[in-house]
């Protein structure tokens, strides 16, 4: 009901045994908690928490503009709801090196999983745009050490990404993600592969689990879960999937408002009210107290 039925810690243990599993694990991306509940639903791993996303759904493109207590918050809020381990998108770190420790801590008091940190300027760039600037090796590295060196719980998955693949290629990109790994990350996120031979040589490159991004539109071919698997990746995530699904089911429907003065010729495509009711788990509630939920849920077998 209120909050998920296991703790923190445990969702962190979790998170380490699946990346040691063998098999290659999916996250897909929630930007609410109520969305969290459909993951888990359908039985993926894990759910992501995209910095991009928060970002868009504040409004704001995805340059930098976010701070740590907008995304400490909500991905806060979407933890609380699942038993599954959310990986949050910690962008830069939100300063220096003092301040990624900072957020380390902060996310930990979340209830996150883990966290990557990248090695982008501020203001940053979606990694799957043109004209990024990655900033030079000692500091990315002082990033990650800062991470490491921060968490008070060892579980707690600190993962270093990098964005040189755009900027210097495949081979600096290599060689950054071996620094980053004896600077203390557990996993690297190598943004932007062009193909499946470039995540197989990140495999090669470092001894640490590596994610790969699936998301819509950017550099890299949307490859199945058993092509990922057969190069070598640990994890998948779809970061912005259920966002662009979400908003173009809200603009069809706006469409159809706003062009027939009614919203009937869409009813049919809307999660019902039982099934609404279902996700929030109503019942449970009443269960737990019925001095508050003391009724019928309307339209339950709708």
């Amino acid at each position: 009901m209120l909050f998920s039925t296991t703790t923190p810690e445990a969702k962190r243990r979790a998170l380490r045994e699946m990346l040691a599993s063998g098999r290659t694990v999916q996250f897909p991306g929630a930007f609410t908690p109520l969305s969290t509940k459909l993951i888990a639903e359908q039985g993926f791993d894990g759910v992501y928490i995209s910095g991009a996303v928060l970002a868009n759904e504040l409004g704001f493109p995805d340059i930098g503009l976010t701070a740590l207590p907008e995304v400490a918050q909500r991905a806060g809020q979407i933890a609380r709801v699942t038993d599954l381990p959310c990986l949050v998108d910690a962008d830069t770190g939100f300063g220096e090196p003092m301040n990624v420790a900072r957020t380390v801590q902060e996310l930990e008091n979340a209830g996150l999983a883990g966290c990557h940190i990248e090695d982008q300027f501020n203001p940053k760039r979606c990694g799957h745009l043109d004209g990024k600037n990655v900033v030079d090796l000692e500091t990315a590295v002082k990033r990650v050490a800062a991470a490491a060196q921060a968490r008070r719980d060892p579980d707690f998955l600190v993962m270093a990404r990098t964005d040189v693949r755009g900027v210097d290629g495949l081979k600096a990109a290599t060689d950054r993600a071996k620094a980053l790994v004896d600077a203390g990350a557990d996993a690297i996120f190598p943004e932007a592969m062009a193909d499946l031979s470039e995540f197989e040589a990140m495999r090669a490159a470092v001894d640490v689990p590596i994610l790969a991004n699936m998301t819509e539109f950017g550099k890299s071919e949307l490859f199945t879960l058993d092509q990922l698997q057969d190069v070598g990746v640990n994890m998948v995530i779809y970061p912005v999937t259920l966002l662009r699904s979400a908003l173009g089911a809200m603009e069809r429907v706006l469409t159809t408002l706003r062009a027939d003065g009614t919203q009937q010729a869409a009813v049919d495509e809307m999660l019902t009210r039982a099934r609404l009711y279902e996700l929030v788990d109503y019942t449970g509630y009443n269960r737990f107290d019925s001095g508050i939920f003391d009724f019928e849920v309307p339209g339950l077998h709708r």
